[in-house]
Formats: structure tokens, C-alpha cells, sequence
């Protein structure tokens, strides 16, 4: 029996995603995975009448909490930045239909995601996680997606070839729409609309029609999530990624730059590696050497949907929200007591929490325990967005509260959203030094602090805009306006996403040596 998967047809005998990079926990795995079925948590009567070996397990884990948890307990408490959608016999229906479409990813995808993310907490893997701020409904086509996954292979070879290290790769893609808001209404001219909160919720355009919250848009991102996952997923398999094919491509407009040429010195050494394989009578057309693996993640927040997505694994007996195969909890949804922390500790995602240096030590302790009770490795990682300088302040004591918690995350460093900045044209943008400050920061707190650099997540694009200021190639104020596309906040372009990951490369290849040499001693 095959489960559909946005139009792609995966036998339950085959793996959720073949891996390139070789890790020691895994060294005894099978090389196939069982891909797990999921049923509607609303039919779990169904379930007496499957197969031996599809019997629905006692749940454990995450759902040993000690309070009762459902997909819809959520409803009971407090849920900010939802929309208000006028017609409710309207969302109704449309989350009825939504709850009768396959899932978007598996739930034993988003296992062996939670494994790898636990190799990364023990400094034994680095994240690679990003994508575009917020997707939208304009922009969607083939060449886009594949420019993104491009770049992040791309950026992914350099960590893992420069830094030694197995890279995870991760996009904020194939459901990254809805955007948390400061403010519920936005003013021109004296006219005043609610603000736009993503295409799933609302359009763009400044008009009373557009910004009127339609629940047909999630309808509308459902299908665009399982198209472009479907992509991805021909990509990461179909020999688009091999890595013969991945030092072969050239920087398009990076070509002629510091970073392009340092990019093709890395690539012929890769090719005499490869030359090397082969000559030893190493095949390199084995599913290693030719596929990737790549999983999707972005912020749960509008809660409806993510509900309507939830489905109780047969094999495990958990509930995975089957939207992305990791989500994260923002800095303005992540209260105790909220709805969206209620919704995500029942869940058996692997889970992200966005930090600012708002974010109180002991507060820290207190929600990673509500969404991990069991201390799983992977299950919960930190994503800290602060500035450089309030890094190198607020993040040891971070370190040091969930250390001394006992608690096993792994620590990712968001370098964009604490380095936003208005130009002096008005528009939103990043400066590229104070990006890599807070990077070199991330790092050296944790160098002090005997932690694991687990990760790095990016707002990105692997297309040629110019959004954030600096770089090599040197985008300043006056050409912000010439290739400004983002819905929401100002993303690195291919070239300054490539340039970053030579710099995390070689802090990573450094924190080798040094412990090679402790190892040593």
C-alpha cells in the first residue's frame, strides 16, 4: 500500500529520506525505513480492523504529560495572532475538507529528522535551516524552489566538507505563510486595515477586501505546501542533488566574486576526493553519493490549520501535525499557559522555540519542560535571536539554566531577526556585518561556555535580490529598491548566504582541531 504525499506516490517499504552523510548512532540502522501510516484522529475507532502491524501502540513520550491533551485543548486557552475570520460556518467547512486531505509529510520523516536534530545537540551534526520569510502565492514556481534548495546544497557542502561535519538540511518552506504581527492594524494616508498576516490568511494588497481573513487561503497553501514539497522531494532523490552535480553548478551571478571563486577552490577538492572514491573502486552512484536529505519546518501559528493537520500515527500511537515535518513556537506565541504551547506538547514534531534576550532563564527551564518531559535529545531546539552584543550577554546564562536543568536541546542561532533595521528609503533591512557579528558571537558564547553550536536558521533566497545591506558584493541603502521582493522582512541573497557559510564553516573546522587536539591530550 502506498501513501500519497502532495502528489507523490512513497510504498510504505521504502525509507522517509535517504542519507547522505554517515553518522555513528545510525551506523547500525537498516538502510529501509517503514514510512508510518497515519489515521484521522477522528476515526481512531477505525483502527481495531488494521493489520497486526499496524496496531496503534500505547502512546509514549511526549504524551506521558501529566495533564490530558488533544489535538483541540488548545481551544481552551488564550491563542494571539489569530485572524478573525467573518463567516464561521465558511472556516468550518474548509477545515473539514482540509482534515480529509492526505498529510503533507510522514510522521517517520519527522522521526528520523528529531535523531539527526539530537546528533546536533551533542555537537555530532549542524543544522542548516532557511528560506524565505514568509512564502507567497506571487511567487510560487518552479525556479524559486529550486534556486532555494540549490543554495542551501550548496551552503550544505560547504559546512560539511569545510567544517567535517554531517550537515541537516532543513527549509522554512512548503508552509511557511502565516507572520506573527506587532500591531493588528496598518495605516496609510489616514486609512487604517488590519495588517496582512501572510497569504493562508490574507492578501498583501492595501485594500479593505484584500486584508478581510478568507479561510479559502488554506485550502490554497495546503495545495501549494504539497506541490512544492513534491518538488523538493523529485529534487532530493532524483539525482538533482548528487554531489558530482552540486560542485559542478556554477554561482550565476556569484560568479565572478570572492565567495564564487572560493566556492569553485572547494569544489575541486571535493571532485579529487570523489576522484580519489572512485579510483579505489568506491562506487559513486550508490543512493549516498546521489541523493540528499531535506525536511521542512515552519512557525505554527495559525492554529486551525495546524489542528486540521494532525493525525494519530499506527505505528507509534502519537500525534504528529502532519504540515511540516518540524515546527517552532515565536517569540510572541510561546506564554506557558498559551494556546499555541498547549497545541505543540502533544504533538511528537520535533519542536523549535524562537528566543530574544527578553527571554527569562528560568522561564526557559519551565517551557522546554512542558514540551519535553521526557528529555528526548532533538526533540526541542532553541533558536536564539538577539544581536550580537545582547548574545554575548543574555545567552550564557540561557546555556547555564538548561544545563543545570539537566535539559538536552540543541542550541540554533537566528542571526536576522535581531539585525533589522530601517534604511533611510524606509524599507526594512539587515545589515550583513551585524549578521555575521551575531553569528561570531553565537559561536564564541558557546566556546566559553563547553556547549554545542548546534545550527544556524536564515531568512534566504537563492535568488539575486537585494534586500540585505553588504556582503562582498556590497548591496547598500540606494540599491535596496532595484530587486526588493520580500512579503515580509529582507532575506539574504544567494551570494551573502553563500559568503556566511564559509565563515560558520571554518569556526566549525576550528572547533574540530581544538577538540582533536584535547582528544589528544
Amino acid at each position: 500500500m502506498a501513501l500519497m504525499n502532495g502528489g507523490l506516490n512513497l510504498p510504505s517499504t521504502k525509507p522517509a529520506i535517504r542519507h547522505r552523510q554517515p553518522v555513528s548512532s545510525s551506523a547500525s540502522r537498516p538502510a529501509f525505513l517503514r514510512i508510518s501510516a497515519v489515521i484521522d484522529p477522528k476515526n481512531e475507532s477505525t483502527t481495531s480492523k488494521t493489520p497486526a502491524a499496524a496496531t496503534v501502540k500505547k502512546p509514549v513520550g511526549v504524551h506521558l504529560n501529566k495533564s490530558k491533551w488533544s489535538p483541540e485543548t488548545w481551544k481552551a486557552k488564550t491563542a494571539l495572532q489569530q485572524p478573525e475570520y467573518p463567516d464561521q460556518t465558511e472556516l468550518d467547512s474548509v477545515l473539514k475538507t482540509i482534515e480529509a486531505f492526505p498529510p503533507i509529510v510522514f510522521a517517520g520523516e519527522a522521526r528520523l529528522l528529531e535523531e539527526r536534530l539530537g546528533q546536533a545537540a551533542m555537537g555530532e551534526a549542524f543544522l542548516l535551516q532557511g528560506g524565505d520569510c514568509a512564502e507567497s502565492f506571487k511567487e510560487f514556481n518552479a525556479n524559486n524552489i529550486r534556486d532555494t534548495f540549490r543554495i542551501i546544497l550548496q551552503m550544505g557542502a560547504v559546512l560539511m566538507f569545510g567544517g567535517q561535519v554531517p550537515v541537516i538540511k532543513v527549509g522554512r518552506m512548503a508552509g511557511q505563510f502565516a507572520k506573527p504581527r506587532s500591531d493588528s492594524f496598518e495605516e496609510r494616508d489616514g486609512v487604517k486595515l488590519p495588517s496582512y498576516r501572510g497569504d493562508n490568511i490574507n492578501g498583501d494588497a492595501f485594500d479593505a477586501k484584500s486584508r478581510i481573513p478568507d479561510p479559502q487561503r488554506m485550502v490554497s497553501a495546503y495545495c501549494q505546501s504539497a506541490a512544492t514539497l513534491n518538488l523538493l522531494r523529485a529534487f532530493a532523490t532524483g539525482g538533482y542533488a548528487a554531489m558530482q552535480r552540486v560542485t559542478q553548478w556554477n554561482l550565476d551571478f556569484a560568479e565572478h566574486s570572492e565567495q564564487g571563486d572560493r566556492y569553485r577552490e572547494l569544489a575541486n577538492r571535493v571532485d579529487e576526493a570523489l576522484g580519489f572514491m572512485h579510483a579505489a573502486g568506491l562506487t559513486l552512484d550508490h543512493p549516498i553519493m546521489q541523493t540528499t536529505d531535506f525536511w521542512t519546518s515552519h512557525e505554527c501559528l495559525l492554529l486551525p490549520y495546524e489542528q486540521s493537520l494532525t493525525r494519530l500515527d499506527s505505528t507509534s500511537g502519537l500525534y504528529y501535525d502532519c504540515s511540516a515535518h518540524m515546527v517552532w513556537v515565536g517569540e510572541r506565541t510561546r506564554q506557558l499557559d498559551g494556546a499555541h504551547v498547549e497545541f505543540l506538547r502533544g504533538i511528537a514534531n520535533p519542536l523549535g522555540i524562537k528566543v530574544s534576550n527578553k527571554m527569562d532563564p528560568a522561564e526557559l527551564v519551565k517551557l522546554i519542560e512542558i514540551l519535553n518531559p521526557e528529555n528526548k535529545p532533538g526533540r526541542i531546539t532553541i533558536i536564539t535571536r538577539m544581536g550580537a552584543e545582547n548574545m554575548r550577554v543574555k545567552l550564557p546564562h540561557l546555556i547555564r539554566a538548561v544545563r543545570g536543568a539537566g535539559q538536552i536541546v540543541t542550541w540554533v542561532s537566528d542571526p536576522m531577526h535581531g539585525n533589522t533595521i530601517k534604511a533611510p528609503c524606509g524599507l526594512k533591512t539587515r545589515p550583513f556585518d551585524s549578521i555575521l557579528a551575531e553569528v561570531r558571537a553565537f559561536f564564541d558564547v558557546h566556546d566559553q561556555e563547553g556547549s554545542h553550536p548546534g545550527g544556524i536558521h536564515l531568512e534566504m533566497t537563492g535568488q539575486n535580490v537585494t534586500e540585505c545591506i553588504g556582503g562582498s558584493r556590497t548591496v547598500t541603502f540606494d540599491d535596496l529598491g532595484s530587486r526588493y521582493h520580500t512579503h515580509c522582512d529582507p532575506r539574504l541573497n544567494a551570494s551573502q548566504s553563500l559568503e556566511l557559510s564559509f565563515v560558520i564553516a571554518e569556526r566549525l573546522r576550528k572547533r574540530r582541531i581544538k577538540s582533536q587536539q584535547a582528544f589528544a591530550v
